[in-house]
């Protein structure tokens, strides 16, 4: 994290543990305001890659599961990155400013993902980096997001992943009444404060907790090389192109979209008690056996935590999936804002 936007955070009393704002003084009240009020959330549980040069569109073009080409000034898209084998090591979103790409995956992964992008660079004309202190995010939620960003700005994005470019920030619609600002570490404060008048300081977790409800999957260290992305509902939110030519794992992804079809998907749950990515599904479907994982995982408004969860699909539909062991506690599944195919 920005050491001065550290300093900033702090005097706003966030509590910070390893560069992650925990929440500022009441992470239960904080968690019970998300669904129901307007919040703002630092972002900085995520990293940032640039990249620039005459060939940074087509270098990643050649990289991740998206058609870079539809990101501009005003586009932006989610996107991965895949092994050979097809499997992620890395989902982003990805925007444009000026005539650069911002990767924005979780910070943890972020020099993991630099070193493997740099290897591909070869005779390319284009730059890596890792710019994450560079660029401040910040996340805008509720019912009155809209209405502050069009004080401040003029105008808000209409729709999903629809970029407005602005003096000193561009903005990103992440999904309905909830929006992205990235900004620089010196115009950061002033946003802040502007919008903090009117908007709930809230924890990442508060964050974390909206994209599992949007249904965005997020990968992370403990998922990595996990999933294809079908698996994940990448497709049904924009993040793979069926069309566009190869990229590492290609092969693997549309084999499974035109010659088959995916046996596990992603699915939106809750548990009363506690679970976190990474841990094992299991159903009686398959004998005991593991059925699944989840993908991501949030402490819930309500208490307990709500997942996002890539199961086998015979078993979501017939058996009951309980978390660590047979014996663990049941899923109990809500719907995801999208529809899975039949």
């Amino acid at each position: 994290m920005n050491l001065d936007w550290q300093t900033f955070l702090v005097q706003q009393h966030a509590q910070i543990q390893e560069g992650v704002v925990l929440n500022f003084g009441d992470a239960q009240d904080e968690l019970l305001a998300t669904p129901r009020s307007t919040v703002l959330c630092d972002l900085s549980q995520f990293g940032i890659l640039k990249t620039s040069g005459d060939d940074a569109q087509s270098f990643l073009q050649n990289m991740v599961s998206s058609d870079v080409r539809e990101v501009g000034l005003r586009q932006a898209q989610i996107s991965s990155l895949s092994t050979s084998k097809g499997r992620m090591l890395a989902t982003f979103l990805i925007w444009q400013s000026d005539s650069d790409y911002y990767l924005q995956l979780p910070r943890e992964l972020c020099a993991a993902i630099h070193k493997r992008l740099s290897m591909y660079i070869l005779r390319s004309k284009v730059k890596v980096e890792v710019a994450g202190d560079a660029v401040i995010s910040l996340g805008l939620s509720g019912e009155g997001a809209a209405s502050l960003l069009q004080q401040h700005f003029g105008s808000a994005p209409s729709k999903p992943f629809v970029a407005e470019q602005h003096d000193n920030a561009n903005v990103i619609q992440v999904g309905p009444d909830r929006y992205q600002i990235n900004t620089t570490p010196h115009h950061a404060p002033a946003l802040w404060q502007n919008f903090n008048r009117h908007a709930r300081a809230v924890g990442s977790y508060c964050w974390d907790w909206l994209n599992i409800r949007s249904g965005i999957p997020v990968v992370l260290a403990a998922t990595q090389e996990q999933f294809v992305p079908q698996m994940a509902n990448l497709e049904l939110i924009g993040g793979v192109n069926f069309k566009k030519g190869c990229y590492p794992g290609q092969e693997i992804v549309a084999r499974m979209q035109y010659l088959g079809k995916s046996k596990r998907r992603m699915y939106l749950a809750h548990v009363n008690g506690n679970t976190q990515a990474g841990e094992p599904l299991f159903s009686a479907e398959v004998d005991g056996q593991i059925c699944g994982m989840v993908s991501n995982a949030a402490p819930a408004p309500g208490g307990g935590h709500d997942l996002l969860a890539i199961i086998q699909i015979s078993s979501h539909d017939t058996q009951s999936v309980h978390i660590g062991s047979l014996q663990g506690e049941a899923l109990q599944f809500l719907p995801l804002p999208y529809e899975i195919p039949a």
